[in-house]
């Protein structure tokens, strides 16, 4: 609990670099700085340090400019770029310039692996020598902000964009469009939708998907519906991904018996379902209490020779946990270790055992190191199941452990990660904590999304701290986040409790719905 509070102040402190989010101190993780200060001595770089295998060999020479551009590419391509930084410095200190190639490279590779202020560094050094940046260059950056959720710097990079006469293309407007949808940004989608159909650039149906997602989050799933009729009198056939949202669409509402009518009408035009229909079909019929029919889907989904993703199984087992349907479970987990793969069934393993009846794992670092010792490389998406493990049970120090852990693995928690530990904090009551991790979010240049502002009014909910739940409400409308059905309850029923405690005078919203 201590080191919960140390970790989150209510005020949290600059941080050095948004890559961070364990490690407040500089000495964890420095910012790598491009430009480097100049050598006394002549630039002789020693082969033994450009190439690990040539460890043994202490025979020097200077670079030239293109054997310099030859290694920074190299060292992109194998992701090797804190080596790649270094030439470049060494370069620049040799009154040396880097060609465009190695610009662009460094530019999409520090942007692809999440390090965006150092990609924004060097496209400004780029720009800066003289180099014009291409659509593609500017796409990569613009690529890395949405993923790290840095809208501002995204909006800031268009209007460059603008400005340069930088033409946007197709995977411009895809890049907006999935980010967007994902933040639940209701206006911006419609106005990337507007731009495309101006420049006629033809939706398909991976677009068509994106926006049915968008209703559904919003709770339109009479929208959602009119959008495969528009599909289908422009003669574009739904897909697997049309279906699987019109089916998440159905059971996000509540009519399940829809939902399962789509899945049929799916299977008889002779599309396949996916591991992510299973998943949606067990998830929702979960959710609405109906384990019967979600437990059947299971079975036949194995049948298929698939397995659900860890978060559906564990789904499956709190559900069953909740009844005290232990002997449920323990069939659940044979019946899987005799189909299943060696590296699922450890997996499922210790998720049941984390969500067991006492807890065998309590401590994430157990849990981390009996994965590691049956020899698996333990993903993002594993670490966040973990922490989401943790948290349904308010276990907040474990699930600030596995984030810990997780970037001791050099993974860089992201927002879904930090909306986990958020939620770990509300459930334990927390909400102190929680206001202090949304505080670190915006800190850290992430923009938070519509689960980030729902996570917190929840936490608020928790504790009893119903005034806050309305200005969280309309902070999440003025950052441009469509507020989903499940806000709007939320705005509701603390504005009803409000009133109820005489304390409604300048609380309740007006945009009750």
């Amino acid at each position: 609990m201590a080191a919960a509070l140390i970790e989150f102040p209510l005020k949290p402190l600059p941080i050095p670099s948004p890559r961070s989010f364990a490690s407040f101190t500089p000495e964890r993780r420095k910012p790598l700085k491009l430009a480097a200060v100049a050598l006394k001595k002549s630039i002789l770089v020693s082969k033994d340090h450009l190439d690990a295998r040539q460890g043994g060999e202490h025979e020097k020479e200077e670079l030239s400019r293109e054997a310099y551009n030859a290694l920074i590419q190299s060292h992109c391509a194998k992701d090797r770029l804190d080596r790649s930084l270094q030439l470049l410095s060494q370069m620049e200190a040799a009154g040396m310039r880097p060609s465009a190639t190695s610009y662009a490279g460094l530019v999409h590779a520090l942007g692809r692996t999440g390090r965006t202020l150092e990609a924004d560094a060097v496209f400004r050094e780029m720009k800066w020598s003289g180099v014009r940046p291409t659509s593609r260059d500017y796409n990569a950056l613009l690529g890395g902000f949405l993923r790290k959720g840095q809208l501002l710097m995204a909006d800031r990079l268009l209007i460059e964009m603008g400005e340069e006469r930088v033409v946007r293309n197709r995977d411009t407007y895809f890049l907006l469009l999935n980010s967007y949808v994902h933040a639940g940004r209701l206006e911006d989608t419609w106005w990337v939708l507007g731009e495309m159909k101006e420049k006629g650039i033809q939706l398909d149906s991976f677009v068509y998907s994106k926006i049915i997602r968008l209703y559904r989050d919003n709770g339109m799933w009479k929208k959602a519906m009119s959008l495969v009729m528009e599909m289908r009198e422009l003669g574009i056939a739904p897909d697997v991904r049309i279906y699987n949202g019109m089916i998440d669409t159905f059971g996000k509402c509540g009519q399940l018996d829809d939902a399962v009518k789509v899945f049929e009408k799916m299977q008889s035009e002779g599309l396949k379902p996916d591991i992510t229909t299973w998943n949606m079909l067990i998830q929702w019929h979960c959710r609405a209490g109906d384990l019967k029919r979600a437990l059947g889907f299971f079975a036949e989904m194995q049948e298929e020779g698939l397995y659900p993703d860890p978060k559906i199984f564990l789904t499956i087992i709190s559900r069953l946990g909740e009844q005290g349907r232990w002997d449920e479970i323990k069939k659940l987990f044979v019946s899987m270790k005799y189909r299943g793969f060696r590296e699922s069934g450890i997996i499922y393993s210790i998720l049941a055992d984390i969500y067991g009846q006492y807890g065998m794992f309590q401590n994430a670092e157990e849990c981390v190191a009996a994965l590691k010792a049956e020899g698996l490389k333990i993903s993002a998406s594993i670490f966040c199941v973990l922490a989401n493990a943790y948290a349904q049970q308010g276990l907040y120090e474990q699930t600030l452990k596995v984030l810990q852990l997780m970037e001791e693995d050099g993974i860089e928690p992201n927002l879904i990660m930090l909306n986990v530990l958020m939620n770990a904090f509300g459930i334990a009551g927390r909400h102190l904590e929680a206001t202090a991790v949304f505080e670190h979010i915006k800190e850290s240049g992430i923009s938070p999304d519509v689960v980030t502002y729902c996570t917190l009014m929840k936490a608020f909910m928790r504790a009893r701290k119903y005034e806050q739940v309305p200005k969280i409400y309309k902070e999440m409308e003025h950052a441009g986040c469509a507020p989903d059905r499940k806000a709007r309850e939320m705005l509701h029923n603390a504005s009803l409790i409000c009133e109820q405690h005489g304390n409604d005078h300048d609380i309740r919203y007006k945009y009750i719905l």
